[in-house]
């Protein structure tokens, strides 16, 4: 099911130059180091942070080492704790996620540090990942409307979108939107285990 996307890469292979786009070429792809089978829920972001220090494969996500978490990111980590309780974790590392089965995926998995563009066949190849994910009865979590195009790919009874956490939307919808227990209500209604969203 994935030989279009594989086509896709191919062209992304001719196209990018892996020297001026970020994450680097090694942890592009990070968010796919997992089983397939253990993906659960599946968070979309929409662009990787244009910033090398802080780009590192996973949507939302940044290196252990960074002391300042990105605002879009503390923002999510307030509405877990609203949502959910426990603890905002210590760092904007969001490993402890993608161990226990939350895909943490960029629309566009580059891009650029000349023009901060992203190059269209991303949004292609993340259709087909979409699409992909849909039919292995994965919760998705579309936040903005970069992600919620990927949305209706999802059963209503699988999708949660919400306004995206940045500053300049998070208090047009995605405060109070309660998409942690949602998405666990979710997961207990397929008999899955639920997400540890918080460091409780």
């Amino acid at each position: 099911m994935l030989e279009p996307a594989l086509q896709v890469l191919d062209k992304l292979d001719a196209e990018l130059d892996f020297s001026v786009n970020i994450p680097s070429e090694d942890s592009i792809f990070r968010a796919f180091d997992c089983e397939p089978t253990d993906i659960k829920v599946v968070i979309f972001g929409q662009d990787p942070y244009p910033n090398p220090v802080h780009a590192m494969g996973l949507s939302f996500s940044t290196p252990p080492n960074i002391e300042k978490i990105p605002a879009s990111l503390r923002n999510i980590y307030q509405e877990m704790i609203s949502d959910v309780g426990g603890t905002v974790p210590e760092n904007g590392d969001l490993s402890y996620l993608a161990n226990q089965g939350v895909m943490l995926l960029n629309r566009g998995l580059s891009i650029s540090t000349i023009d901060n563009k992203v190059n269209p066949l991303w949004y292609e190849f993340t259709d087909h990942v979409a699409s992909l994910l849909a039919s292995m009865s994965v919760v998705g979590i579309f936040w903005g409307n970069q992600a919620q195009e990927l949305a209706h790919y999802f059963s209503e009874d699988r999708k949660i979108c919400s306004a995206h956490p940045s500053p300049l939307s998070a208090y047009r919808g995605f405060f109070g939107s309660k998409p942690f227990s949602t998405a666990n209500e979710i997961l207990k209604a397929q008999n899955k285990s639920v997400i540890n969203w918080t460091k409780k």
